[in-house]
């Protein structure tokens, strides 16, 4: 999945770098070198859904959608929360790209993304 999720990924990884959530290092690897092929560039982000699912812990509701502590990985938070919805039965690989660093520039988008989906796919003629 790809998202303009937090502002705190620029925290991390500025206006030039999305923040990437993957579930295997395989993925990872894989997204990273698409990324390099096209020019959409990414930073890794911490993957420990064990350590940070606690965030979203709810008095009322089945899960909150913001984190408890504002200052623990909140755009890993955000990933995971995303990753949360998926079905518990779905085997494949998963990777989530918060792209609300690069995303725009002078309040015009960018289309940071676009080039890395097709590479990530491997779209003939494309890379």
């Amino acid at each position: 999945d790809m998202a303009t999720l937090t502002g705190a990924v620029s925290i991390t990884t500025g206006k030039k770098h999305a923040g990437v959530l993957a579930k295997t290092r395989a993925m990872e690897e894989r997204i990273f070198e698409a990324g390099l092929r096209t020019g959409d560039l990414m930073y890794p982000m911490l993957y420990a859904p064990e350590l940070l699912r606690s965030e979203f812990k709810s008095e009322v509701a089945d899960m909150k959608n913001s984190v408890a502590n504002r200052s623990n990985a909140q755009a890993s938070c955000a990933g995971h929360f995303i990753e949360s919805h998926i079905d518990d039965a779905y085997e494949g690989d998963w990777v989530h790209v918060d792209m609300a660093g690069p995303d725009s520039k002078d309040e015009r988008a960018t289309g940071y993304g676009v080039a890395l989906v097709l590479g990530l796919l491997e779209a003939p003629g494309f890379c």
